[in-house]
């Protein structure tokens, strides 16, 4: 092999070894920092026809708007926000309203809005799932008083 060949296979192994470096670097940065997300884009987004069929309700669902989502089992029970017109962010990030001490949950994992005078639950694409009443949050879903919303090892109440 000559000398010139050697060497740029020397330096295309080099380039290929930064870019694995530099993709580990971005993983970890948007773990510890969480996605950027335009709040203005996400709130323009109104769930259509989202609204999934229950086979049964339990009976402590109350009517009217939620007021307040709190930690009521886990680490941090007790632990939780009242219900305003912006969204509620929960997950293990420095920007979430509800902070989550919990191995299983996302830096961004959940959130809550305020969408034509209803408040939904919205996965945010965590990797273990968010929990809505025991049904998987695929896509925003309509909260209700009396609601248990459970991420990894956590469980929030919805509350009046």
């Amino acid at each position: 092999m000559s000398e010139l060949t050697l060497t740029l296979i020397k330096l295309g192994f080099l380039a290929l070894l930064w870019m694995f470096v530099l993709a580990v670097l971005s993983v970890i940065r948007s773990d510890l920092f969480g996605a950027k997300v335009d709040s203005r884009a996400a709130a323009a987004v109104v769930p259509q026809n989202t609204r999934t069929p229950k086979t049964a309700k339990p009976a402590k669902k109350r009517k009217g708007l939620p007021a307040s989502v709190t930690i009521a089992d886990g680490p941090q029970a007790g632990v939780g926000a009242s219900l305003t017109e912006e969204p509620v962010i929960i997950g293990r990030g420095s920007d979430c309203q509800i902070r989550l001490d919990d191995d299983y949950s996302s830096t961004r994992h959940a959130r809550l809005f305020l969408s034509e005078g209803q408040w939904w639950v919205e996965d945010l694409g965590s990797t273990n799932g968010t929990y809505l009443d025991g049904q998987r949050v695929t896509r925003p879903v309509p909260a209700e008083i009396g609601g248990s919303i459970r991420i990894g090892r956590t469980t929030l109440n919805i509350a009046k």
